[in-house]
């Protein structure tokens, strides 16, 4: 398997996977989350055109997509019902999403992630039991919650 930057052209097949995902996430008790059909291909876009949307490939397919950004993220400037492990500078990853569960998959974007950049901070939805799941796993651990912009509320994991 292969890390890549996304491209304009991968849009298409990283929408399915995200779609893909929020069914699942439907099916696994997790019925809000993206469930207004984000990500959207206008945020995917502007990701791409940042320069932080990744695609996990085997061969030509796309597995696996995920944003990876060195630097602060306005969400994480204020955590509630705990604290961040580190206050050195981190990366965040956001939006993961993969098109086949029981692969590992997962856990080679968080590797590469990690293989990019060691302290890291990444949020998911409270009912996103298979994301905890996956983060504890990876070595993340759980610091408390944030707020999106949104309002919304987080759980925030940190890897250090």
């Amino acid at each position: 398997m292969t890390v890549r930057k996304a491209t304009a052209a991968d849009i298409g097949e990283i929408l399915e996977i995200y779609r893909s995902a929020r069914e699942f996430m439907r099916a696994t008790g997790n019925p809000t989350q993206w469930q207004s059909g984000g990500p959207s291909e206008e945020s995917l876009s502007a990701d791409i055109a940042e320069g932080c949307s990744y695609v996990l490939c085997e061969g030509s397919e796309i597995l696996a997509s995920y944003f990876f950004k060195v630097g602060n993220d306005k969400a994480y400037g204020k955590i509630y019902s705990g604290e961040w492990k580190s206050d050195e500078p981190y990366a965040v990853i956001h939006r993961v999403a993969v098109k086949h569960r029981g692969r590992g998959l997962v856990g080679a974007c968080f590797e590469e992630c990690k293989r990019q950049f060691s302290h890291l901070r990444i949020d998911t939805h409270r009912d996103n039991i298979p994301m905890q799941r996956a983060l504890i796993k990876a070595g993340f651990e759980y610091c408390g919650i944030i707020h999106l912009e949104s309002g919304d509320e987080r759980l925030a994991y940190e890897a250090y």
